[in-house]
């Protein structure tokens, strides 16, 4: 929170004297200032007080300061003078009345759309409608919404354009369309539905990445109907993969194999490339490393999955032989056959030169296809062999050359060389880069949660601020020393582990490295190798314990009560849950189930801290201890938006029996809420959430009087009372065992 100096200074930069403002100003100048940069706070005041002073109503500015912040990060700071510039656009229009609903339908465009080229497309179809059929707008701002939840922008272009055209001079019609009234709408709508949007099939492409990868990724849309100077290409940066927002069915690939094919491109850089420094290498160099680096990572990919190569032949294109003319530049002509020659073992190619540094590379990934300089050893050789003078020519031969479901390799360099182009793109490499800055103050990731208030009945929509981070390392030997401490109990745990362990074994084949041959894999490889084609090198098959599947996550209260010491007890709440946890977290990991381990504390609903111990891929070992020796308590507990952050993680778990168990020693509550029963209420409402998703809630209580409103929250079976503190060590894992058994 800023204190008091800061505050009134920005309260005298906001210049609007609205009441309502005065009220919610200190909360929305907290989260800004977490979102924002300076400047974009600055950007921020202005805009209020712009939007304060238009004359058009004193909710503006109330919404404009509750709704950016979020728009500003998801978005960038840059949408922030351009959404002043349509609010002052729609009142010159006489369009004032539509300022509202278009900033507060703002937000949930902003997470259909996510980047500001994609919002500054959506604010120039708001400008059109409200030129050219100022009777439309109101009813196109309140489904806008549902229509980017149906189609893309570009094809929400097209539908605007069309009802725009059709009832030219018919006002009377005009607003059914945009209301989606008249069936000529609908009808329009429907047609643009064509291909298959990433928004409607995400759930499915996630778990294929999920499956397959077992990667996690955001997935970031960008649309490809508009003319822009670069167009874009699939990429994937430390925001997670950047994908088209619609895929129209290439001839025999559906628009959904197009995602899994691209998918699976980038999950293999991602797993298996290293960035190179791109200022050692011109331009051409570096055009020739990326090709064999896609080939290097498709090889690994095509090693795990041999349907890939199937997939991936279906959309890369077959370049003719000798078809670049002269005169043209024919590096991307002699790349792309050089790719397709790797990638398909019928290729139709003659040229002893290709042929030569195809058969190199494949000798080079036979011997060790994780060697990265793969691609630079021949990338600088194959040019230096083709190098022709016609490749500086400005005709680019680039029929054949475009590989659909490659990304453009930003992920590759290391750039340490700034660059004087806004729109040149470089890697974010941040630990390699010696040059990249680091953010100041250890910038946290932000979600926003909905609250339920029961007074109305109804949620509040993305009330909630929760910042989530790893939580500061202790020292781990600390952890370790406190299983020390508890030798006794850890074996009494383990023969109860014991007991609960699946002893039934599961047979898990197709293995690079395992306890036995598999004989039916090993006689298939070697007829493959004997008949030229490459062999499958999972050989082997291991086994594994199977019966149970079940996936905890245990969610600790970090408010700042667990720093007191209960009566008659040396040691505090935290000391006690940190040797209860630590005891759990061994019982689990000697069990099998896959766990994960966070903790949180709240100071208002702007600001809900949630930090990560320990991850559900992540070991039971060094940096995992580390994080639980360094947790510490402060804060209130505002339970609801935890437990729904919680959830969104476990839910995602592919396991028959997902666990919440939450480690409390109070109530719900918070600084800025003084109905007691409005935190319970909400918190209620989150377990009902998560029993929909498949989640089983069940609370640990340490409150003394808890009786009087833990089964309200939690239900009448699904929590326990430690009457005894000092117990909590042993009571613990006693617990996990009798729920999962």
């Amino acid at each position: 929170m800023p204190d008091n100096l800061d505050l009134l200074s920005c309260r005298r930069r906001l210049r609007c004297s609205v009441p309502q403002v005065d009220d919610i100003f200190p909360g929305c100048l907290e989260e800004a200032t977490r979102l924002l940069s300076a400047a974009g706070v600055e950007a921020y005041l202005e805009g209020a007080s712009v939007l304060c002073n238009l004359g058009r109503g004193q909710e503006l500015p109330v919404i404009f300061l509750e709704n950016m912040p979020l728009v500003a990060r998801i978005a960038g700071e840059k949408i922030l003078p351009e959404t002043v510039e349509v609010a002052r656009f729609l009142s010159r229009s006489g369009a004032g009345g539509g300022i509202a609903p278009f900033l507060a339908k703002l937000p949930a465009c902003t997470r259909r759309l996510e980047t500001s080229e994609l919002l500054g497309h959506y604010f120039e179809l708001v400008r059109r409608v409200t030129a050219e059929a100022p009777s439309a707008l109101p009813p196109f701002l309140e489904l806008v919404e549902y229509l980017l939840g149906q189609i893309c922008v570009g094809s929400l272009k097209n539908w605007v354009d069309y009802g725009l055209r059709t009832y030219r001079g018919q006002p009377h019609k005009v607003g059914d369309y945009f209301s989606l009234q008249s069936a000529d709408a609908r009808a329009a709508l429907q047609r643009e539905r064509k291909g298959t949007l990433l928004v409607d099939r995400e759930r499915k492409v996630r778990l294929y990445l999920q499956a397959f990868w077992e990667l996690e990724e955001e997935f970031h849309p960008y649309s490809l109907a508009f003319d822009i100077a670069r167009r874009p290409e699939p990429y994937l940066d430390k925001m997670g993969f950047h994908l088209p927002d619609v895929y129209d069915d290439l001839e025999a690939v559906s628009g959904i194999d197009r995602y899994r094919a691209v998918v699976a491109h980038l999950a293999a850089h991602r797993l298996h490339t290293k960035p190179y420094i791109a200022d050692n290498y011109n331009r051409y160099q570096q055009y020739l490393i990326e090709t064999f680096e896609d080939c290097r990572v498709e090889y690994l990919a095509m090693q795990r999955f041999p349907g890939l190569r199937r997939l991936w032949m279906a959309l890369h294109p077959i370049p003719r032989e000798g078809n670049c003319p002269a005169g043209h530049s024919c590096i991307r002509h002699k790349a792309t056959m050089l790719s397709r020659a790797i990638l398909d073992p019928a290729h139709p190619y003659t040229d002893p030169l290709l042929l030569e540094y195809v058969g190199r590379f494949f000798q080079r990934a036979e011997r060790d296809p994780y060697d990265t300089a793969i691609a630079t050893d021949l990338g600088v050789e194959y040019l230096v062999k083709i190098h022709h003078v016609d490749f500086r020519s400005p005709k680019v031969y680039f029929k054949d050359t475009q590989v659909s479901y490659r990304d453009d390799n930003r992920y590759l360099w290391i750039f340490l060389e700034d660059t004087d182009e806004e729109d040149d793109f470089h890697s974010d490499h941040q630990v390699a880069n010696p040059r990249a800055t680091q953010p100041e103050g250890g910038a946290m990731l932000a979600r926003h949660q909905p609250e339920w208030d029961y007074e109305v009945q109804y949620y509040r929509p993305d009330w909630v601020t929760v910042y989530e981070s790893l939580q500061a390392p202790g020292e781990a030997a600390v952890i370790d020393r406190l299983l020390d401490k508890h030798a006794r109990l850890t074996r009494k745990i383990k023969r109860i582990v014991d007991l609960l362990k699946p002893q039934q074994h599961e047979r898990v084949r197709y293995q690079e490295e395992g306890t036995e041959l598999d004989l039916d894999v090993a006689i298939r490889a070697m007829v493959d190798y004997r008949s030229g084609s490459t062999p499958d090198s999972r050989i082997h098959f291991s086994h594994t314990h199977a019966g149970r599947d079940i996936s905890m996550l245990l969610l600790l209260d970090l408010s700042q009560s667990i720093n007191e010491k209960p009566q008659g007890l040396e040691s505090t709440i935290l000391e006690l849950s940190r040797e209860a946890v630590s005891l759990l977290a061994w019982a689990v990991d000697a069990m099998g189930d896959p766990f994960a381990i966070a903790g949180f504390a709240s100071n208002t609903r702007h600001d809900v801290r949630y930090f990560h111990f320990k991850g559900f891929n992540e070991p039971w070992g060094g940096e995992a201890k580390a994080r639980l020796a360094g947790m510490e308590g402060a804060f209130s507990t505002r339970m609801g938006a935890a437990l729904r952050h919680a959830g969104h993680y476990l839910s995602r778990r592919g396991s028959a029996k997902k666990l919440l168990l939450l480690l409390t020693d109070g109530e719900p509550s918070d600084v800025d809420v003084d109905d007691a029963q409005y935190l319970r209420a909400d918190t209620r409402k989150a377990v009902d959430e998560l029993a929909a998703k498949g989640v089983a809630t069940y609370c640990i209580t340490l409150d003394p009087r808890a009786d009087d409103y833990v089964a309200e929250i939690f239900g009448r079976n699904n929590f326990a009372v430690i009457d005894h503190i000092e117990k909590l060590p042993e009571r613990l894992p006693q617990l996990f065992m009798s729920l999962t058994k």
